[in-house]
């Protein structure tokens, strides 16, 4: 478990590209297994209004590290309208946008991981901003709530 988190840990970082505390992070667990919690997951993230960008695999570059798995994926999701938005009047963003979640499989689960979006606030203190970060967390939440509650 150790290693995956660290795994985890460090595509977010440089998913992220700031330091990552335990505060951060959003993490859900589900019982499914990982092809299904994908579908799930995928379906979530559409209920929630959002539309997925694409799923890069990651696990060929953990192998490096140590790491034996082919369940190891970044899901990247946005709304394209509000995507444009925040790129033209906060560059400053970019680096965050899309949304990502982390999904790997571990010992017969699926893992959900996600930096928490309150942690913008703090990065980004712009009132404008903080409305935006606040739905993205009640989102992720919800999303994240749907994976951890699926059943087979």
């Amino acid at each position: 478990m150790r290693q995956w988190l660290q795994g985890v840990l460090l595509v977010l970082l440089m998913a992220a590209q700031w330091p990552v505390h335990a505060e951060a992070l959003l993490m859900a667990r589900s019982r499914l297994p990982f092809a299904e919690s994908m579908l799930v997951l995928q379906d979530a993230i559409r209920e929630q209004g959002y539309v997925l960008s694409r799923v890069q695999r990651v696990d060929i570059g953990l192998t490096t590290f140590g790491f034996k798995t082919d369940k190891y994926r970044v899901v990247f999701f946005g709304r394209a309208d509000q995507v444009r938005h925040l790129s033209q009047h906060h560059p400053e963003l970019v680096p965050y946008l899309p949304l990502k979640i982390a999904i790997f499989a571990e010992a017969g689960e699926t893992i959900l991981v996600a930096t928490s979006p309150e942690r913008y606030t703090d990065m980004f203190p712009d009132p404008e901003l903080a409305p935006v970060f606040g739905e993205w967390s009640r989102d992720l939440h919800a999303i994240f709530d749907r994976v951890r509650t699926a059943e087979e």
